[in-house]
C-alpha cells in the first residue's frame, strides 16, 4: 500500500524557532511573540488539526512530549523515524543536534500497546558521527508500489546514506537537487517533502526547483513510467507548503489528501479540481507552525504502515 489510515503525531511541548535548524530552512520566520506564546499557538493548531483528522476516521495516534529534553521540532516526528509494512522501524540521523534528543524508544511501546507489531530496528544514527545525514521521510519520498524512492540531495540528505537505505529496502533510488531563491541566490530545499508530494495516482511537484534539466527529465520520466499524473507547482505556492501535503486513508476507504489552510488557499481551482479527481482534500490552519516551524502538514505525521499483531 503507499498510504495508511494510521499516523502519529507528537503534541508539542516547548515548541518555538528552532535556531539549530534555521541555518538551512529557508522556509522559517521569527515571530515577535514570546516562546510561551507561540508554543499555545502551535498546540491549539495542533489540536485541532487532529481533530479535522479523526472526524474524517484517520486514525491518529497522539504523543505528549516531554518537557525534558528541549525539543522545540518535536512536532516534526517523519524526521527520526519511519515505520514499515515487514514490521521494521527506521531511526535516521539528524542533521541538527537538538532535533536527535527527539528520539524515543517508549514510542515503540506505545505503538505495540495500539496493537502493532515491531519485528526490527534498523539505526543509521551513527551517520551523525560522520556529519552524514538522512532526514526521513523528510529526505525520502517512497513510492511504495513501484518500489523507488525519491531524494533531494541537501546538508539533511546524503547520497551514500540515501543508497544505503534503498538498497536495504529493495528501492530504486531516483536522486535530483532541488533549490530555491533567497536573497538571489539559488539554495538547496532543507527536505524533498515541501516540493514533493507522492500519491497513489498523482504526485505534486515544484518541478522549477529542479534546475538541471536532466535530472527534471529523469524525474518526469519514473513519475510517467509508473502512471502518476503530475499536479506541478510554482516556487511561490511551494513556499506556502503546497508541496507539504500527504494522502491517507479515512473512514469507509475514502482517499483524502491533507494539507495546511495556507497550501489550500495558494493552490489554483485546476489544481484543486486535479487533486480532487483522485481524493478529497482536507485542510487547516497550521501558521503558527509553519511560520516558526518551516514545515507543514505532512511533516507533522509520521505514518504508520506496521502490522498488526
Amino acid at each position: 500500500m503507499q498510504i495508511t489510515n494510521t499516523i502519529l503525531m507528537i503534541r508539542p511541548v516547548n515548541f518555538r524557532m528552532n535556531e539549530q535548524t534555521a541555518v538551512n530552512n529557508y522556509f522559517m520566520e521569527d515571530m515577535d511573540l514570546k516562546n510561551q506564546t507561540i508554543n499555545a499557538k502551535a498546540q491549539e493548531e495542533f489540536d485541532a488539526f487532529v481533530s479535522v483528522l479523526r472526524s474524517k476516521g484517520v486514525n491518529v495516534i497522539v504523543v505528549e512530549d516531554r518537557k525534558d529534553p528541549d525539543t522545540p521540532d518535536s512536532v516534526f516526528p517523519n524526521n527520526w523515524v519511519s515505520f514499515h509494512a515487514n514490521g521494521t522501524v527506521v531511526v535516521y540521523p539528524m542533521f541538527a543536534e537538538n532535533r536527535r534528543l527527539e528520539r524515543r524508544d517508549d514510542i515503540f511501546d506505545i505503538l505495540e500497546q495500539h496493537g502493532f507489531s515491531i519485528n526490527e530496528i534498523i539505526d543509521y544514527t551513527a551517520a551523525e558521527q560522520e556529519g552524514v545525514f538522512l532526514e526521513g521521510t523528510g529526505s525520502i519520498l517512497k513510492d511504495r508500489v513501484n518500489q523507488k524512492a525519491y531524494c533531494a540531495l541537501s546538508d539533511r540528505a546524503h547520497e551514500e546514506l540515501f543508497i544505503e537505505f534503498c538498497e536495504d529496502f529493495d528501492c530504486f533510488p531516483v536522486i535530483f537537487n532541488a533549490n530555491q531563491t533567497v536573497n538571489g541566490e539559488r539554495l538547496p530545499i532543507y527536505h524533498t517533502n515541501v516540493m514533493m508530494a507522492m500519491a497513489e495516482n498523482f504526485a505534486v511537484i515544484c518541478l522549477d526547483s529542479i534546475d538541471d534539466k536532466n535530472e527534471r527529465k529523469n524525474v518526469i520520466h519514473h513519475l510517467k513510467k509508473d502512471g502518476k499524473e503530475i499536479i506541478e507547482i510554482t516556487e511561490a505556492q511551494m513556499h506556502h507548503f503546497a508541496g507539504n501535503m500527504l494522502q491517507v486513508i479515512g473512514a469507509n476507504e475514502q482517499r483524502l489528501m491533507v494539507m495546511s489552510s495556507q497550501a489550500y488557499h495558494s493552490l489554483t481551482p485546476l489544481q484543486i479540481k486535479n487533486i480532487e479527481k483522485y481524493c478529497e482534500i482536507v485542510h487547516s490552519s497550521l501558521d503558527t507552525i509553519e511560520t516558526c516551524g518551516g514545515g507543514s502538514a505532512r511533516c507533522m505525521m509520521a505514518e504508520v504502515f506496521l502490522p498488526k499483531a
